[in-house]
């Protein structure tokens, strides 16, 4: 497997030329690896634990923390509910939600529930409510230097983010065994929100499908994170940053018998967003693809209901 020659960028050191780099990186792979992003490595290692810690509980204890119906918004949502667009196998993998609280007097209210924490792991909802904060931030600084990129000011982002409904996603891959059938950790697909920041797995497994189509193993060196452009980025963009598939794959031999755990930061827009394609991504070249403007939270609800989290 070739390994993607993505650049290590730094959030501090490389401060006057990111935007050009960044943009670079995002055009080429739709993905971007970036050290000095400032999330506490101690405050990363305690999530590990923690996050192992959870995964282990008993099924019986993990489906209390399950809620029908809202779409795997916050809690736990059960191994194998996921699906990938298009693919007929549903995911090996289980996961947990946190999201943003906001006043129950809200506007948004509606669409991002109140967050749920498990009683059962000690410092679960204080280790995981810091982790999102610092992840909302890294993402901020990252959005200033695209849209710095994009021609627009460092703060375009700013609004469109305030109150985003933002997830951070614990996932845990079980040992694959041979009942998997042709199930794979995580089918080929595209993320739904602006951009994601992922932290680095202790398994290897993710790949990226580059534009001549081959698959290309993603490896962030210890302590950067992988950078990732998703499909609302894309839209608002009209694909000058592109959205890329990517996937993780089965391991082999004896590192079957192990699982794997990775932290994605999935960060949105304001579920109220209304998407109107950048009038800098529209050339003669690249009319605009996206007309019609939807809400950031339609756009969601339909991807929802493609990956199998919502009926």
């Amino acid at each position: 497997m070739d390994l993607a020659q993505i650049p290590v960028l730094s959030l501090v050191a490389d401060s006057a030329d990111l935007p050009a780099r960044i943009g670079e990186s995002f055009r080429t792979f739709g993905f971007a690896m970036i050290r000095d992003h400032g999330i506490d490595q101690s405050l990363i290692d305690q999530a590990w634990a923690r996050t192992e810690e959870f995964f282990a509980l008993p099924v019986e204890t993990k489906q209390k923390y399950f809620i029908p119906g809202q779409g795997g918004a916050r809690g736990y949502t059960p191994f194998r509910t996921e699906v990938a667009k298009g693919a007929k196998e549903k995911d090996l993998k289980e996961f947990w939600h946190v999201g943003r609280d906001v006043p129950a007097d809200s506007p948004l209210a509606a669409s991002m529930p109140p967050n749920i924490w498990p009683t059962e792991v000690e410092g679960f909802e204080e280790t995981f409510r810091e982790l999102y904060a610092q992840f909302d931030e890294a993402g901020a600084k990252v959005l200033s230097a695209i849209a710095v990129d994009l021609g627009l000011d460092a703060g375009w982002f700013d609004a469109g983010i305030e109150d985003g409904n933002s997830v951070m996603r614990l996932l845990h891959y079980p040992p694959v065994s041979a009942e998997s059938g042709g199930a794979i950790r995580a089918g080929a697909h595209e993320d739904i929100n602006l951009i994601t920041l992922l932290l680095g797995a202790q398994e290897a497994g993710l790949e990226l499908l580059s534009k001549d189509g081959r698959w290309l193993s993603v490896a962030p060196p210890e302590g950067a994170i992988v950078v990732n452009i998703g499909d609302m980025l894309q839209r608002l963009t009209n694909h000058v940053l592109p959205s890329t598939t990517h996937r993780v794959r089965n391991p082999e031999g004896a590192r079957a018998g192990h699982s794997r755990y990775s932290m994605p930061f999935f960060l949105h827009l304001r579920s109220d967003f209304r998407f109107v394609t950048l009038p800098e991504c529209v050339s003669d070249e690249n009319p605009d693809r996206y007309p019609v403007s939807i809400t950031a939270d339609d756009y969601l609800q339909e991807r929802l209901r493609e990956i199998g989290l919502k009926m």
